[in-house]
């Protein structure tokens, strides 16, 4: 039987129109069902930090929905964490692409870049970024970076700045910047340290020179405000 939508005869009938509204409908209400699971799993495992690691019992309590509401979405935990670390990068994406907006100077776009993700080691972030990565990789707290779902968001808002500055492969050279502040994130993970003014110079100075030795020009770190370095604005 032709699908009703591809029938030009039926295509704005009674019937499809319904229908339609009906999927719409289901769909809105399904975005919500997530938004709820993924919502109350980073409040439970921040909850829990890295002492313990929550059941689907306690997410589903947590967002006030079914046993079948969450495995109508994920087949398993495992795939609810995997989503959690996508919507994270995808969040710490838009705040970096943000961030970076400000800046009319490249050099100035890269360190506005590493701050945001930096930032991920704040205390007030600290928590959260811990708990899911100690979900996702347990005792390892590894951060996948480069092609992985958290360096491939990152590095794609460096491409057009390095290109401007001059870099020669700008995809390559967006991807090894990328584990550069990725791994530096996790090892101030590690250490239950934020990152200071000088962590985001040092990083943002050395993957600047490490683009084309001598085209980078004055260091950021020159050219920032004190009171704009000191107040993160």
């Amino acid at each position: 039987m032709p699908d009703l939508v591809d029938d030009p005869a039926r295509a704005d009938d009674v019937a499809t129109r319904i229908a339609r509204r009906a999927l719409a409908k289901r769909r809105a209400d399904y975005a919500e069902e997530i938004r709820r699971l993924l919502d109350a799993a980073l409040s439970v495992m921040t909850a829990g930090g890295v002492a313990a690691r929550p059941r689907v019992a306690d997410i589903v309590a947590a967002a006030g929905l079914s046993n079948d509401a969450f495995y109508r979405h994920f087949p398993s935990k495992d795939a609810l964490v995997a989503a959690l670390l996508e919507d994270g990068s995808e969040r710490l994406a838009r705040y970096a692409g943000h961030q970076m907006g400000k800046e009319s100077d490249p050099r100035l776009r890269v360190r506005r870049w590493v701050a945001a993700i930096l930032a991920q080691a704040d205390e007030q972030t600290a928590a959260a970024t811990l708990a899911v990565l100690w979900n996702a990789a347990g005792p390892g707290l590894a951060l996948e970076a480069g092609p992985g779902v958290v360096g491939s968001a990152l590095s794609t808002l460096l491409r057009d700045t390095l290109a401007e500055l001059g870099s020669a492969a700008p995809d390559s050279d967006a991807a090894l910047i990328a584990h550069v502040a990725i791994g530096t994130l996790a090892d101030l993970l590690r250490q239950r340290s934020g990152p200071t003014e000088h962590d985001v110079d040092r990083i943002t100075d050395f993957c600047l020179r490490a683009l084309t030795p001598g085209q980078a020009g004055t260091s950021p770190a020159a050219l920032v405000a004190p009171r704009s370095r000191s107040s993160g604005a």
